[in-house]
């Protein structure tokens, strides 16, 4: 008998039916690179926890796979380097849903938004030079400040 069909979470990216997961138009990645392991998840669920396997952990070996720019890669280890593993893989565990497919799904869209996050080059800050204007401020209130600072030192002959 099998249990009724659960629906994957609305912020959920749409299967796509040629088996990979696209996070933008540079990143395509086959599902075949991915493995992931079952094992039974703490959490409610009554008797369901002690006999379904429904905690989804994804690794994902980054730093081998093909599908994924070097650029990208790059900043991944940057940003992310607490996460990444010794043999250069990302290892994503999921357990909130009572649903294995819906702890997959959830797995692949933490992936999906780490890739997201570093796909696109933080653009380069172009110094700027100080306006006339701001150099004129500041050089009066420069000179305001002494001016007050002074007044305060001396009083005169008493």
């Amino acid at each position: 008998m099998t249990g009724p069909k659960v629906p994957l979470p609305e912020d959920a990216p749409e299967p796509d039916p040629r088996g990979l997961l696209i996070v933008n138009a540079r990143i395509r990645i086959p599902h075949s690179e991915f493995e992931f392991q079952f094992a039974r998840s703490g959490g409610p669920g009554g008797q369901n926890v002690n006999k379904v396997n429904s905690k989804a952990t994804l690794r994902f070996h980054l730093l081998a796979s093909p599908s994924v720019p070097a650029d990208v890669k790059r900043r991944f280890t940057e940003r992310f380097a607490s996460k990444i593993l010794n043999d250069g893989s990302v290892l994503i565990a999921n357990e909130t849903s009572r649903s294995q497919l819906a702890n997959r799904t959830a797995c692949l869209n933490q992936l999906t938004e780490w890739l997201k996050e570093v796909a696109v080059a933080p653009k380069k800050r172009v110094p700027t030079k100080p306006t006339r204007g701001s150099k004129a401020r500041r050089l009066t209130d420069k000179r305001r400040t002494s001016e007050q600072k002074r007044q305060r030192g001396s009083r005169g002959d008493e």
